[in-house]
């Protein structure tokens, strides 16, 4: 969740009693401004339970501290470098085991593609032997089997 509006006085204990009403607070983050050194007038709520972050934001939200009204919203999560798409809200490496495991089941499917081409790639030679078998098979019964034209015609020979 995101408050803002905070006037500079104010601490992390005075968010945190402010907040403590709705439910458990997770987490608060208030930025530093770099040069000063103080908080940059806003900050991150975290509750544990998401019912107890939309009660804080439906009492708090135009609500008053230390004389300066409040705005409170969900936050978006911080946009980052990295991911698969680009710009992502987690780091290069949160999808680090997803990315792993994709690239195991593509080398799986290669090896798998690779056995079945060898297989088919097998049977295929094995069907070419077996059909050029067959067909000098049929040449020698052929060559077995004389022709009765070719028969009447040496008898006609050896006749004359």
């Amino acid at each position: 969740m995101l408050l803002g509006g905070l006037e500079e006085n104010v601490t992390e204990q005075v968010v945190h009693a402010a907040f403590i009403p709705f439910g458990d607070v997770k987490d608060i983050s208030m930025p530093l401004d770099q040069a000063t050194q103080k908080h940059r007038g806003f900050a991150f709520i975290t509750y544990f339970e998401k019912e107890d972050a939309a009660a804080a934001m439906d009492n708090m939200h135009n609500g008053e501290l230390y004389g300066r009204v409040l705005t409170v919203n969900f936050a978006q999560p911080q946009k980052i470098k990295g991911g698969e798409q680009g710009w992502a809200s987690q780091a290069v490496w949160a999808d680090a085991d997803t990315w792993f495991e994709r690239q195991q089941q593509e080398e799986e499917m290669k090896r798998l593609n690779a056995e079945h081409l060898a297989t088919v790639s097998a049977a295929e030679e094995a069907e070419r032997k077996k059909l050029k078998e067959v067909r000098e098979g049929e040449t020698e019964a052929d060559d077995a089997v004389e022709d009765p034209m070719a028969a009447a015609e040496a008898e006609a020979l050896k006749a004359s």
